[in-house]
């Protein structure tokens, strides 16, 4: 074999270890992007699942806000049948409001306030939306990293031919919602 042989061999296998190596680092970040998702997935069924106990426990004191726990299982209903992320962000968004509404109702009836079921499964929704929060972050963390590399020259040309796609962020507030507000003061310059 020639000397130029010798460097064409030696560039076609420097190509072959490069795509070798760009496409088991896409494939382990893809990987980590569904592990974070499986996590989230977890704790907002686990939220879901703690939904139906505690509207029971608030309807025996407001037995009139027959609305507010219609929308509540409907609201949940979606959350349970949301099938991508934007779809799951949306539905989770839409039940957060609700179960807030319902510990709005929950704060004018003091008994209800100091039974001890209702305690437990507020602190249980605490603790819930706590572990939603960290899935969430390693979750976008992960989708962040994924997305860097797909998107990186030179490897953007490996990633799309072989498939890879930039993953979405899990975003539980829109971004009207997350605006800081203005503060105003009667008499005083905005």
């Amino acid at each position: 074999m020639s000397t130029t042989g010798w460097i064409v061999a030696a560039i076609l296998a420097v190509v072959v270890v490069y795509l070798i190596v760009v496409f088991n680092r896409l494939v382990r970040q893809r990987n980590v992007v569904r592990e974070g998702w499986s996590g989230i997935d977890v704790q907002l069924k686990r939220r879901t699942d703690l939904v139906p106990n505690l509207v029971e426990a608030v309807k025996g004191y407001a037995a009139h806000e027959r609305s507010l726990f219609e929308e509540i299982a409907s609201r949940r209903a979606a959350s349970v049948a949301a099938s991508d992320v934007g779809g799951q962000a949306n539905a989770e968004r839409a039940l957060s409001g609700s179960l807030g509404k319902l510990m709005a109702v929950a704060e004018a009836y003091p008994d209800l306030k100091a039974n001890q079921n209702f305690l437990e499964l507020q602190k249980q929704l605490a603790e819930v939306e706590d572990n939603i929060q960290l899935a969430r972050r390693y979750y976008n963390g992960a989708v962040r990293n994924l997305n860097i590399s797909i998107q990186s020259f030179p490897d953007v040309i490996v990633a799309r031919a072989l498939g890879f796609r930039e993953e979405p962020f899990f975003e539980l507030e829109s971004r009207a919602e997350a605006a800081v507000p203005q503060v105003g003061f009667p008499g005083g310059k905005a």
